[in-house]
């Protein structure tokens, strides 16, 4: 499998914005891609809110028509979902197969609520609903898990995906500046190591209004922590093939999965804000 990521930088034009991925993703299929990702919130970054849509609106349309004419599976990155109430979205991920057919929708489930002195302070959960469901989605046979940015940093929901049988993990992403310096190809190669599978990580890339920055370094890592593919500071996209029968070789010479013990495992009491243990 050829995958491809395509690095945007999203501001709040949103025609502009679809245009930039439409010219990407077009280069992804004329690369000989299979399958191409796009970054978290593809669709808007910006100060002022976006109208949020269904399924059946204009975002996943537009994405479902470009991959039915590309012959391309397109990972959609995200956008504004109608969510629950009026005051909250959902962080939404489609996936589109060759034909346009919606194969997979994936609600982002850790919400970006921090507060870092001088850096940042943000509360993703404000305007945001959490999902609740993991979601893995066959692409040309090839069992894929979807995540969405901050879920990055949570590995339960990586190793549950991996047990439910996938073998390739998809990250769309607008990792900021000063948390992805330190922790963004870490976590990445963690996560990939860990469950021997290859993840594919696409991110926003620059400045996006008013002030925020978004770290790029949009990776390809394969099952072994080796990185395939790195995207440069700019908009661009980036491919490499999956080599799946090595995998299947990592997999068998160091079967860390099937050596999993789950009966020996006791969760704690739910952690709270600052807790030490």
């Amino acid at each position: 499998m050829r995958v491809a990521l395509c690095q945007l930088n999203a501001r709040d034009d949103r025609a502009a914005n679809l245009k930039a991925a439409r010219d990407l993703l077009t280069r992804a299929a004329d690369g000989g891609a299979d399958l191409a990702v796009l970054p978290e919130y593809t669709d808007f970054l910006g100060p002022s809110a976006v109208s949020p849509e269904g399924l059946d609106g204009e975002y996943v349309s537009f994405f479902a028509s470009l991959a039915g004419s590309l012959g391309l599976n397109v990972v959609a990155g995200s956008f504004h979902e109608t969510g629950p109430d009026d005051g909250h979205t959902y962080n939404t991920m489609p996936v589109l197969d060759r034909t346009g057919s919606l194969v997979g929708v994936y609600r982002k489930i850790h919400l970006y609520d921090v507060e870092i002195p001088g850096r940042v302070s943000y509360r993703e959960s404000s305007s945001v609903a959490p999902g609740s469901e993991t979601v893995v989605v066959p692409v040309d046979g090839v069992q894929v898990g979807l995540s969405i940015c901050y879920d990055l940093r949570f590995p339960e929901l990586y190793r549950k995906l991996a047990i439910a049988g996938a073998t390739v993990l998809v990250v769309p992403a607008a990792f900021m500046m000063h948390t992805g310096r330190d922790h963004w190809e870490v976590l990445l190669r963690a996560r990939a190591i860990e469950n021997q599978v290859f993840m594919i990580a696409a991110g926003q890339i620059g400045k996006h209004p008013p002030d925020h920055e978004s770290y790029g370094h949009s990776l390809i890592v394969d099952p072994w922590g080796v990185v395939l593919a790195e995207a440069p500071d700019e908009e661009c996209f980036v491919a490499a093939d999956l080599d799946l029968e090595a995998q299947d070789q990592v997999r068998e010479k160091l079967p860390s999965l099937a050596h999993r013990r789950p009966d020996a495992y006791r969760w704690p009491q739910p952690a709270t804000a600052g807790a030490a243990s």
